[in-house]
């Protein structure tokens, strides 16, 4: 079972239904229980930074995560569900992440004509052998929306990255713990690749 962690962000149904598509068995919950029995959880969502580490404290799923994440089982942030994985980000200032994996997060600059936020379809340059990535080519094109984007201290847990003005890690992984900035779930048949390869391992 795939638990989706819903602490009232948008795009989380969408998430569900990639999964279900795939024909994976899934619940979405903010249930400590119900999260602890999971094979699998995954925490989606767009929305702000603060909010969603409000909404995250106010479940107490800082508590349900990281005990999930400690348990070795796999672990997968999409979009902002990869920003409050690391420290903290420029959006909110003082907004400090779930210190999961080191990193920051950063406005993109918009500098040259690019539009923030970046929106649309962009390809990614896949390395350092990331699972989530088997079965993909490199320079595939995925779906991105978002203004602020990662910036990972350890470059060996990068495993994509995209060119938007700014070099942007698009993908990490360490251990148990996988996270996209890019969305998956409307990434078309490359993105419930990368799904279905998260809930093989």
């Amino acid at each position: 079972m795939i638990a989706i962690l819903d602490y009232d962000a948008g795009n989380i149904n969408s998430v569900e239904k990639a999964f279900k598509i795939l024909g994976e068995d899934t619940v979405l919950t903010r249930d400590f229980s119900v999260i602890e029995r999971a094979d699998r959880a995954v925490l989606p969502g767009v929305g702000s930074f603060s909010d969603a580490m409000s909404h995250i404290k106010k479940y107490e799923l800082d508590k349900s995560i990281n005990d999930f994440i400690a348990s070795g089982k796999p672990f997968l942030g999409i979009c902002l569900g990869l920003q409050v994985l690391f420290d903290y980000s420029d959006e909110g200032i003082g907004t400090e992440g779930l210190h999961v994996l080191p990193g920051q997060i950063l406005r993109i600059p918009g500098e040259g004509g690019l539009k923030v936020p970046h929106m649309g379809w962009n390809s990614l340059e896949i390395k350092n052998n990331g699972r989530l990535f088997a079965g993909v080519k490199d320079q595939s094109f995925v779906y991105f929306v978002h203004s602020y984007y990662l910036k990972a201290e350890d470059p060996a847990i990068v495993k994509a990255t995209c060119q938007y003005g700014v070099d942007i890690h698009a993908s990490v992984e360490k251990d148990n713990v996988f996270a996209c900035q890019f969305h998956p779930e409307k990434s078309s048949s490359v993105g419930l690749t990368i799904l279905k390869n998260f809930a093989n391992i």
